[in-house]
Parts: C-alpha cells; structure tokens; sequence
C-alpha cells in the first residue's frame, strides 16, 4: 500500500507485547508515562493496514482529548495512506478497513453505537468510563460482515489507577476476579511504567521528577502503577447479579414506605417494601432537578399509585429547619403540598452506611436488599460512592452528582432499625406551633400511619 514506508516504528520491550497480544481483552499501562496513547494508535492503525475491511471503533471520554490525543497524530501519520472524513470522524484505508473515532462524555453516550458492529474497540484511559460504558461497548465488539477472513473480536484498553472506572478496570485486569460469564483466559495486563518508556527517560528525565513531587497516594498510582493508592468503591459488597432484580415481588404483606433526599439540584425518592423478615426491597425511583418543594411534592404524589398505602417517608432532617426566605420549614411546604406521612429521617451518617453495608451483604448468598431493575439511577450511583478523604468510614460527598441516591437509600433503611439499636435519644421539645408535632425527633423513625 503506497505510503508504508513512511510509517517507522521502535516500541519498546512492553510496547511489543501490547502489538503481539490476541487476547480478547488486552489492558495497557497503568502509570503515567509509559507510553500509552502512542501504542493505541499504532496498534490500531497495524490492524487496519493488515486485514482488509476490519471495522475499528477508538474511543476517549472527551471530543477535546480525543482530538489532541489521536485525531491530530493520526492525521498526520496517515497521510497519504488513509484519508480523513472531519463530518465522520474517521480514517478509511484503501483496504477498506476503518478507524472510527468517537467519545462518551456522558454515560448515555455510548448507546449511540448500540446496533454497530466493530471487529475492534480501542477504550482510551479506560478508567475515564463506567462499568455501564464498558459492558455496552462489549455488545458492539463482533464481527461486521465486511472482512473476508476469520477474526476473532478483540479489544484494547490503556488505563491508569484511579477514575470512575478504576474497580472495574482493577477487578478484571490486576486483581484477577471473575464473576460468572467471565473467562480469565480473556483478560491480559501488560503494566507499563514511565521507566520502561526509553524515548522519555531520554528526552524528558524532568517528567520523573514532576511525578515523584505528587502527594503519596497519587505518586504510588502515577509513578508506580499501584492500583490500590486508591480507594475504590464505598460499597464493594454491590453486585448487580445478586442485588438487582427484574421483577420485584412486593407481598400484601409488606410495608410500603418512601425515602427522601431532597436538593434543588436533585430531588432523590425511593419507594421502598419491607417485609416481615428484615428485608427491604427498593421498587421505584425518582430523581430529578431543578424542583422547588411544592413540585417535588407534586412529583412524588404523581408518582404514588392510589392503590399503594405508604405508611410513612424518612426525609433528610434539614427539611425541619425554618427558611429565612418564607419563615416556614420545608417539612410545612411538602405537607401543605400533599404529601403526608413525613418523618424525620435519622442523619449519623457512619452508623447509617455501616446498616447499609449490612443490607447489601449476602446472608448465605442472599442479601437483605434488592433493588428493581428500573431503579436505574441508584443502581449507576451505587458503585460510583467512594470514600471520603479524610473520615475513613464516611462516604465522599463528591461528585455530588451520585450521592443524592444512596443518602435516599441510607433514610430507607436506618428508618427499619428498632431504636434499641440506634444510639441514645437526643433532648427535643416539640413546638405545637409546627408540624413538628407529627414527627419524631431526629433519629428514630417512628411509623406514623395517618390513613
């Protein structure tokens, strides 16, 4: 093919073996500086030139990222070997072969090559991705139809510890833990550190000494490849396979009830079923921004069937205090608005997530909690809760995004806890000027039936 001659490559010894691995799913690096990006392109560009009419999907969480990381050096190593389509976002090989390339800023952004089919995927600081992310692009890896030889779907992977993505990235390929459905002899990891780049050491020895002035756990991560100067997840006891159900069985038994997280930035709701044997199942979901209080309250009565009797919601405790905009207190808004049954929710984070913890570990293989399928935004933010910096048991509040689910979920199930088991009750005086006459004190989550 005209042009070859001008593509020249030297890897390095780790380099090679990230050329030569067949294996299904192959991860790369691990710190920084080892060379990560440049072996991607190479790589996928090796393939495309190789086997007429493959089909290659490369990916970077951001358009900024991927342009400057791999549409700039690709442009410029493929010219005249494989026009560039600016409209398509792609590189087409006289071969036929392609080089697509896109980028998933959001999460719902990879369901747009839902239906495609790529011989090979290409994920790009595959910690920038959720596992969501990871597994739909799975579904995508197959063959095309366009290659007349036999090729088995593969795909690579460059990563460093930490990001959105460094459990499932780290439980794959480090850690070497497979759940069901899942091949060991699939995953290889080649770890590459900037030690093993020579063209750097050369070039820049400044770099080293940038990433040993890191503060200790990133230095250990970026310079070292150790995966585990991270923490990873709050809840590593959340599996989907066991915790996530299709079709929640609620009995006319259970006690139905609600959880309420409530912030201008996001209204979180969970309706929840407990039965008579400590478990807790959460059947629906509602999460949405920008609602005032009497619309949030609005929402959520429009979201309750007629038919279902709740016997009570545990929201957050800041809902009692008085706003200085109106005088009156949240609590007095979403009453007047409808919706009855409020308690105060009990707010000691810590003893809460350790209750938490309790419900999502498996007693003889079954958890005490499930949760619906359909609670899609509780399911994403589960796994994405990380620990907070400097309270070792606490969970981080950032990103704020992803904490408004679980807190709903935290209310839920400390408002099932007998209050024998809950620490000593604090001093309150009721006010009968208020609704607070309704509610217990902050802590104890009496059931309040108002039917």
């Amino acid at each position: 093919m005209g042009g070859l001659t001008d593509i020249r490559i030297s890897p390095n010894p780790k380099q090679e073996l990230f050329f030569n691995s067949h294996a299904r799913y192959t991860a790369y690096g691990g710190a920084r500086g080892g060379g990560k990006s440049w072996a991607m392109r190479v790589k996928l560009v090796l393939l495309a030139l190789r086997y007429d009419g493959i089909q290659i999907l490369l990916l970077r969480r951001t358009l900024g990222e991927l342009r400057e990381n791999h549409i700039i050096p690709l442009r410029k190593m493929l010219t005249g070997i494989a026009p560039y389509s600016e409209s398509r976002r792609e590189f087409v090989f006289p071969n036929g072969a392609r080089i697509r390339l896109g980028y998933c800023d959001g999460e719902q952004d990879v369901l747009q090559y839902q239906g495609q089919a790529y011989e090979v995927i290409g994920m790009e600081e595959a910690t920038q991705f959720t596992y969501f992310q990871f597994r739909c692009l799975t579904e995508c890896n197959r063959a095309s139809g366009n290659m007349k030889v036999k090729f088995r779907p593969r795909m690579y992977f460059t990563c460093n510890p930490g990001g959105v993505g460094h459990d499932w990235v780290k439980r794959l390929f480090v850690d070497r833990i497979y759940r069901d459905g899942e091949d060991p002899r699939d995953f290889t990891f080649i770890q590459s550190l900037v030690f093993d780049n020579g063209y750097l050491m050369k070039n820049d020895p400044d770099y080293v000494s940038a990433l040993a002035a890191l503060p200790e756990a990133r230095r250990r991560a970026m310079l070292y490849g150790d995966w585990n100067a991270f923490e990873g997840a709050f809840f590593p006891e959340f599996d989907p396979r066991i915790h996530v159900v299709s079709d929640p069985v609620i009995n006319p038994g259970d006690t139905l009830f609600r959880a309420l997280d409530y912030g201008l930035d996001m209204t979180s709701c969970l309706w929840c079923a407990a039965d008579g044997k400590g478990n807790v199942t959460v059947y629906r979901e509602l999460n949405k921004p920008d609602l005032i209080l009497s619309d949030a309250a609005a929402e959520i009565i429009s979201a309750t069937p007629k038919s279902e009797h709740i016997r009570y919601t545990a929201a957050s405790p800041d809902l009692w205090n008085r706003r200085q905009d109106s005088g009156k207190s949240g609590f007095e808004i979403l009453t007047a608005s409808g919706l009855k049954g409020l308690i105060r929710a009990y707010s000691a984070r810590i003893p809460g997530w350790r209750v938490t913890r309790e419900y999502l570990k498996p007693a003889n293989g079954t958890p005490r909690l499930r949760i619906s399928s359909d609670c899609t935004e509780l399911i994403r933010c589960l796994p994405l809760l990380r620990f907070d910096d400097k309270v070792r048991e606490d969970a981080s509040s950032t990103p704020h995004s992803v904490t408004h689910a679980p807190e709903a979920l935290r209310y839920a199930l400390m408002s099932r806890e007998p209050k024998k088991a809950l620490p000593p009750k604090p001093r309150f005086r009721r006010s009968i000027h208020s609704f607070d006459e309704y509610s217990p004190p902050e802590g104890y989550g009496d059931i309040i039936d108002y039917d």
